[in-house]
This record gives C-alpha cells, sequence and structure tokens, in this order.
C-alpha cells in the first residue's frame, strides 16, 4: 500500500499553523504518512492559492481542512486513502 503525503500549508506568525502543527504531530502518533510543511511566503503562487486560507491540510493532492484543523477530520482521511 502506497504510504500517504501530507502537505501543510503556513506561514510565520501564524498561531492556528502553531495549532495545526500540534494537530499534524498527534496524528502522526497514530497513523504514518510522508509530512511535508510549506510556507506560503516561499511562493507566489501558494500565497495567491491559500493566503486566506492557511493553515491548509492537503491529502495526496487533496484539500482535506483548512483554517481549523482538527484531529479526528485528518485522521479520518489518512485511514480512508
Amino acid at each position: 500500500m502506497k504510504e500517504s503525503r501530507l502537505n501543510l500549508y503556513t506561514r510565520s506568525r501564524c498561531p492556528l499553523c502553531v495549532k495545526a502543527q500540534r494537530v499534524i504531530a498527534d496524528v502522526r502518533e497514530e497513523h504514518d504518512f510522508i509530512y511535508t510543511e510549506l510556507d506560503i511566503d516561499e511562493s507566489d503562487e501558494w500565497t495567491e492559492k491559500y493566503g486566506l486560507m492557511i493553515p491548509v491540510v492537503e491529502i495526496d493532492g487533496e484539500i482535506i481542512q483548512y483554517g481549523q484543523i482538527d484531529h479526528f477530520t485528518v485522521l479520518e482521511a489518512l485511514q480512508k486513502k
């Protein structure tokens, strides 16, 4: 079975992003996946696409959740992949 890839789009000075990082760390204790954290300020394309949405959780190219990130939603999405 192919391991899922989870991207977390964030930016500095973002309290919701810090919370999302904690949620992802907790989910990693229960489920294996490839994790990449991407700062949207490093790409004009990401800033334009996600600027008002961050943090954004994307799993295998599909946006799962943005803004308020919760453990249950992320874990459930990973388990369905």
